[in-house]
């Protein structure tokens, strides 16, 4: 049943589109869908009583009645990594990253519409978790990557069926080039940036959050950011929870001194970023130099009181290192805000409040950085 899904609202210029037979961005300013959707706060809210997978959060999700598509995510443990923070260990996902979050909810929606075939463009996480969802759905899938993309990320997602399209340049070329499929007919995009139902699944990261730490909020959030998928889940999360009487806390965003164009807008005081120059970096999955979504993540930051941090190459990789030796081996995009706030950054950016940071993925994923590697 379609009939009741949450339709699209575009934050710029107020534009609204069923979400049956909508474009995969809006026809005015080609930016990407929010979502007409706002839980009610006195909706029940017993994620104990519910299925193993984030599909308890079921009352604060906006696609209604009976899901199929799971494969028991969510409900990753929480972990003390020092006296003030602790680390949630999201690379315990089925596929090892937190962007099993987002494409289910993608997966059971492209279910309830019905595509000839689904498209995701990814720098490999992303791709690997809707290709997962995707067969798990019965959904012909495609996903396109950057023709660097770890072979094991790639092989990954043939093994769960999908066609792989490696593009030659970065990010922005990949994107440009799903963009391209996602408007022929049949075809249901799976973006986790331009489509809303995705941060709504990432929402639930937060909604965790709350729940492990006994129906409140640390008094900080670190979330490493690119296109910002994850700290807008949590943005949505704690505007929610904030609703039901929730202290909210301070969303702190960590990029890649290589590429940082949201941190460098954000210091400028600016409303919107302006792209920055593809460079290497180790922090692969938060190499956006054009984020579509700038203007909501830079808001949102401010809105909370937050602020954005940046890492160097050598400290993502002596953070991934210290992490390994702590026992959690995660790739060096999830070691970035462990780098920005753990013992190893040079000075307390957190000025002595708790926090959580999320561990997006596993180190299986990409290896050990070494120090031979590209700074």
């Amino acid at each position: 049943m379609t009939h009741a899904l949450p339709g699209y609202v575009c934050p710029e210029d107020a534009t609204r589109a069923d979400a049956r037979t909508a474009p995969w961005c809006c026809p005015l300013c080609g930016g990407p869908w929010d979502l007409d959707f706002t839980p009610d706060p006195a909706s029940p809210l017993e994620p104990a009583a519910g299925p193993n997978s984030l599909w308890r959060f079921g009352s604060v999700l906006p696609l209604p009645g009976a899901y199929s598509v799971t494969l028991s995510e969510g409900n990753t443990p929480l972990v003390p990594l020092g006296e003030r923070i602790h680390a949630k260990l999201d690379f315990l996902m089925p596929t090892l990253s937190f962007k099993d979050r987002g494409a289910v909810m993608l997966a059971e929606l492209a279910r309830r519409l019905a595509p000839e075939r689904v498209v995701a463009d990814s720098s490999g996480n992303a791709g690997t978790a809707v290709a997962a969802y995707c067969a798990r759905a019965g959904l012909k899938c495609e996903v396109f990557v950057p023709e660097g993309t770890s072979g094991k990320k790639t092989e990954q997602m043939r093994a769960h069926g999908a066609a792989v399209r490696l593009v030659p340049g970065g990010r922005e070329a990949t994107a440009v080039a799903a963009r391209e499929a996602a408007d022929l007919p049949g075809v249901f995009y799976a973006s986790h940036v331009f489509n809303p139902y995705f941060l709504h699944g990432t929402k639930t990261y937060a909604y965790e959050v709350w729940e492990e730490l006994g129906g409140r909020l640390p008094e900080t959030l670190v979330v490493p950011v690119g296109n910002g998928t994850l700290l807008l889940g949590a943005a949505l999360a704690v505007e929610e929870l904030a609703r039901r009487g929730v202290k909210p806390p301070a969303l702190i965003a960590v990029q890649a001194a290589a590429v940082s164009p949201l941190a460098t807008a954000f210091a400028a005081g600016a409303e919107d970023a302006d792209p920055v120059e593809q460079r290497p970096t180790l922090a692969e999955g938060i190499a956006i130099p054009a984020p579509p979504r700038a203007r909501q993540i830079l808001a949102a930051v401010r809105k909370s009181g937050g602020t954005f941090l940046t890492v160097p190459e050598p400290a993502l990789r002596a953070a991934q290192q210290d992490l390994a030796r702590r026992g959690l081996f995660v790739e060096p995009t999830a070691a970035a805000c462990w780098a920005a706030v753990g013992p190893l950054a040079p000075a307390d950016p957190l000025q002595g409040r708790t926090t959580v940071l999320p561990l997006c993925g596993a180190g299986l994923k990409g290896g050990l950085a070494s120090s031979a590697e590209q700074a």
